[in-house]
């Protein structure tokens, strides 16, 4: 079955008129996203929506990243939303989008990632829903997604800008949507904007300068006449509305404003011929097209069109307009899928044709981009292709069911005896005109019970007694078993825009005088009617004009589609034909036959036959014209006698017959010694190929030889591969096991290279500088910060010159928050210096707490300074902490020297009292409280002091070692 497709719905009412520029890109495109939006200013009226590749399993920083390089309003996608102009959108990840009347909407992806084409996807929907207001750029990527989608938005009328693959950081996109040959533009992205707007201030579309070209018939005439004599193609029978449209879509590619000067651009450019010719074909197709009126025909009519064929029958189909064979192919493997299907053993011909030789070329390659995943299934993908690199390749199987040639509707001869014909989204740019004079002719080419497949919006109205409907939505019908009158074909070919040549540059006076005069009217009026229908030929029969209706005296021949008149020639007529043909070539001389019998599909058809060498113009020298002259058929006459002017043309028949017989003696003898002369060319070549032959078995044995070892090679490299493989596993996990431990440290760390651009970084990373994942890359010193500090690049590279770690205490800028940063250097597993670690831990509830330590202790001296009575406080150890103003004052002590002394060895040991020692043992040890303990000492410097002492152990919590206050009086004697 064929690969599910997604609807593209057309706009049921008028588009507003602001225009929507779609800029898709893939791998190496960011840097093109941001010069774009860079270079392009707020005021354009446009909308703009970017539909980048993105990795559908990490979150999208694409509007974040595009919002830095414009003022515009960036917003991501969300089904349901209007598009609106001065705004730009991003295509969110894992999501494939669509226009549909002025609103987006996502849909699932189909394809498995790495299949996916969301470019083509919404180029096409763009251009059938904005059609001439649709523009679509394609910038760097890889793979072929957008060629698909450019040549839709020029089928519309739009506009495609492509970036220059030079500037490309990868070119394959570029590249492949230049190949499709449908681009206005290919220059570096930061011209595209300037470009745009040189482009948005073109006259519209049905200007007023395009409907005064309408008037002008003999300004169009001009450009029929450049595009047959460069091409031989008529487009005078094509709708005027398309040519228009088309002719002005190259205008504003070259900011042409006038008709008459795009006139005049033609003539001076030959290339432009071309260009505006191949856009008069620009043909949009792709596999299985309206996937339900495939699946319709498969299911239904192609069963009934061929039950009654029995084994060994041809099946034979035209597809009429292929353009580069998609549909051909599709047609050909619903036909073999049916074949087998229904058991039976046909032979399959289908013949391919399109008035476009580079699309038959292109057909004939059976090559096709990766993009065709979207509309084949994977079951007809393995079956009917062969992937090489980036492309699909038809396999033989499907190939050779296949014919591709060129040929023109209105001109060449139809295929005949068809069981089917397809003619889809062609007839839409044919005038009705030409459309109704076709009708007979499909009608003419296929068998009683024929099939006819229209596209979707093409009608058969007007036939209904050649047709009958078999389904109206997908306009497939069934031929009629009734026959139509010869005139309705008389017309064929039907061509009707003059020969004259319209040179480049004309002399004025010589234009001026061209074709005035009533004699020449009056000669191609003349040839026109009256001249025999005529053939320009070359020696061996191969067809170069066709002057006339000759579908009486040829047809074409059953096979390989093929122009040579030996092989269309009709029964009774190659012997004759063949014969005069040599004869003219080798005597180069007017040669005729007469009375020669032709099966017409009337019956017998007598005609003269003259073949006369051409010698000028330049043009057709060496070539041979061939006219054909209808004869009356003798009529028996009744009696034994012969009359003396039936007796005259028998002499003559014999002698004509004489004069043959003895030019075909000549040409025999001269074949045979040709024949005689090539003998003994093939037995030389012959040698010459079984030298070839044996050097090739010696080829072929080193080949064999070398294919061993490629085979032993692969061994290795697949046992390497393994090794990689299992490496990468580590490398993951251990990736995976870093990523978990940095991230559960929530600690914030910084990764930086030699030279302070940022090589990655935790989430936590964030809350100190303005990171996001593109960054990565940047300077450290690009990037804001909410810190109250300004060196630490300088940090950085200190400890980089240094080699040795750095740690600093750092704030924030709203005073919340305290960090300390410390700096390393990053040491690769074979210790090497490849830049730095600098990571910041949250200390903000440890500075907390020292302040509040702090504090806490000023209020203690403070409180302690103010007592008036000498007061020590001690730590478990009985060495002094700190002491009041008294203390030291009372007892003659330098305050400064006091901390951290054991008491007992204050004032040089005058402390040191026994009776003091076993109460502050008890403290100490039991922890009992001393309650104004009258204590007497003689103290050296002081003399002798009574003292009352009052001491209690201080508990502290949290583990911490305990205190205890020795508070005193002090009295003289």
């Amino acid at each position: 079955m064929n690969a599910p497709q997604k609807e593209i719905i057309p706009p049921d009412k008028p588009n507003h008129e602001f225009q929507i520029v779609a800029l898709g890109g893939s791998a190496g495109s960011l840097e093109g996203f941001e010069s774009f939006f860079q270079h392009l200013p707020s005021n354009t009226g446009m909308a703009y929506v970017v539909v980048p590749h993105l990795d559908p399993t990490q979150k999208g920083m694409m509007t974040e990243i595009i919002k830095r390089y414009t003022n515009l309003p960036v917003v991501q996608i969300k089904d349901g939303m209007t598009v609106e102009p001065e705004h730009v959108y991003v295509v969110p990840a894992n999501k494939e989008t669509s226009l549909e009347r002025g609103r987006f909407r996502l849909h699932e992806p189909e394809q498995p990632n790495g299949q996916r084409m969301p470019i083509d996807f919404f180029f096409q929907s763009l251009a059938v829903n904005r059609r001439e207001h649709a523009i679509g750029a394609i910038l760097s990527g890889m793979g072929a997604d957008g060629a698909l989608g450019v040549k839709m938005i020029m089928e519309n009328f739009g506009m495609v800008m492509v970036q220059d693959p030079a500037t490309a950081r990868f070119d394959a996109m570029p590249r492949n949507a230049i190949k499709t040959e449908f681009v206005d533009y290919v220059l570096p992205v930061e011209e595209m904007p300037k470009k745009l707007l040189t482009y948005a201030h073109m006259p519209p579309l049905k200007s007023k300068t395009m409907v005064e070209a309408h008037k002008s018939t003999q300004m169009l005439q001009k450009v029929f006449t450049l595009i047959h004599n460069k091409t031989g193609h008529d487009f005078s029978l094509y709708k005027r509305n398309t040519i228009f449209r088309r002719i002005e879509r190259r205008m504003n590619s070259h900011n042409i404003i006038q008709f008459s000067e795009y006139v005049q651009y033609l003539q001076d450019h030959p290339h432009e011929v071309e260009q505006l010719f191949k856009e008069l074909l620009i043909g949009v197709t792709k596999f299985f097209r309206d996937t339900e009126a495939f699946a319709l025909l498969q299911e239904r009519y192609l069963p009934e069109m061929l039950q009654h064929k029995r084994d060994g029958d041809f099946v034979r189909v035209w597809v009429a307009g292929c353009s580069t064979g998609e549909e051909a192919y599709s047609i050909a493997i619903l036909l073999l899928e049916t074949i087998e299907k229904m058991g039976k053993h046909l032979k399959l011909q289908v013949f391919a044709t399109d008035i476009d030789p580079e699309a038959i070329h292109r057909a004939r390659a059976a090559s096709y981009q990766e993009n065709i995943t979207a509309d084949v299934s994977p079951e007809r993908l393995r079956r009917y292709f062969t992937k090489i690199d980036t492309h699909y390749y038809v396999k033989k199987e499907l190939r050779d069911q296949v014919v591709f040639a060129v040929h023109n509707l209105n001109r060449d001869a139809p295929f005949t005896r068809l069981d089917l014909l397809t003619c889809r989204n062609l007839l839409i740019y044919l005038s009705s005109e030409l459309q109704k004079k076709l009708f007979p002719v499909f009608h003419y080419s296929l068998n009683p019970n024929g099939l006819l497949f229209l596209g979707s919006s093409e009608t058969l109205s007007g036939f209904p007694d050649m047709f009958t409907t078999l389904d109206t939505k997908w306009k497939i019908s069934r031929r009629d078993d009734t026959s139509i009158p010869l005139t309705r074909l008389s017309e064929f070919p039907f061509t009707f825009t003059s020969v004259e040549q319209v040179k480049a540059n004309p002399e004025p006076q010589a234009a001026a005088k061209k074709d005035t005069t009533m004699s020449r009217v009056v000669q191609r009026v003349m040839l026109h009617h009256f001249a025999p229908p005529t053939l320009i030929v070359n020696a061996s029969g191969d067809i170069f004009y066709i002057h006339g209706r000759t579908g009486k005296y040829l047809e074409p021949a059953q096979g390989q589609a093929t122009l040579n008149v030996f092989d269309m020639a009709r029964e009774g007529l190659t012997f004759e034909l063949n014969n005069l043909v040599s004869r003219a070539a080798v005597l180069q001389e007017r040669v005729v036959g007469e009375n020669i019998p032709v099966q017409t599909d009337h019956g017998t058809q007598h005609v003269k036959l003259t073949v006369t060498p051409l010698q000028e113009p330049d043009q057709v020298k060496g070539m041979l014209m061939v006219a054909f002259e209808d004869m009356p058929t003798p009529r028996p006459r009744k009696g034994r006698k012969d009359t003396l002017e039936e007796s005259s043309l028998k002499d003559a028949r014999i002698s004509e017959l004489e004069k043959e017989l003895l030019y075909t003696k000549q040409r025999l003898q001269s074949t045979i010694e040709e024949m005689n002369s090539s003998l003994e060319e093939l037995k030389s070549t012959n040698e010459e190929l079984q030298s070839a032959n044996e050097e090739l078995q010696s080829t072929n044995e080193e080949s064999m030889t070398n294919k061993e070892e490629m085979q032993s090679l692969n061994e290795e490299l697949m046992t390497i591969n393994l090794q990689y493989q299992t490496k990468t596993e580590e490398l993951t996990n251990s990736n995976n096991d870093m990523k978990n431990l940095l991230d559960s440290t929530e600690i914030a760390t910084i990764f930086l290279d030699n030279q302070l651009n940022i090589k990655n970084f935790t989430p936590q990373a964030t809350q100190i500088f303005n990171l996001i994942r593109a960054d990565i890359g940047r300077s450290l010193t690009h990037i804001a910060s909410n810190l109250k500090y300004q060196n630490i690049e300088d940090d950085v590279k200190e400890v980089l010159d240094r080699l040795r770690s750095k740690e600093v205490h750092l704030q924030t800028k709203d005073e919340q928050h305290w960090y300390s940063m410390r700096v390393l250097p990053y040491r690769t597993a074979d210790n090497f210096i490849d830049g730095a670690v600098v990571t910041f831990t949250n200390i903000t509830n440890f500075k907390n707490l020292e302040a509040s330590v702090a504090a806490t202790s000023l209020y203690a001296a403070n409180i302690i300074d103010i007592i008036q009575q000498p007061l020590v406080v001690l730590d478990g150890q009985l060495r002094v902490e700190s002491t009041s103003n008294a203390f030291a004052q009372t007892f003659q002590l330098i305050p400064e020297q006091l901390k951290g002394q054991w008491l007992y060895h204050l004032g040089n040991g005058q402390w040191d009292i026994p009776r003091l020692r076993t109460l502050m043992n008890q403290v100490v040890k039991e922890g009992t409280e001393v309650v104004n303990e009258e204590l007497e000492h003689e103290f050296p410097v002081l003399g002798y002091r009574r003292m009352i002492l009052n001491t209690r152990r201080v508990e502290q919590t949290e583990n911490k070692p305990f205190k205890i206050l020795l508070a005193m009086e002090v009295f003289e004697r």
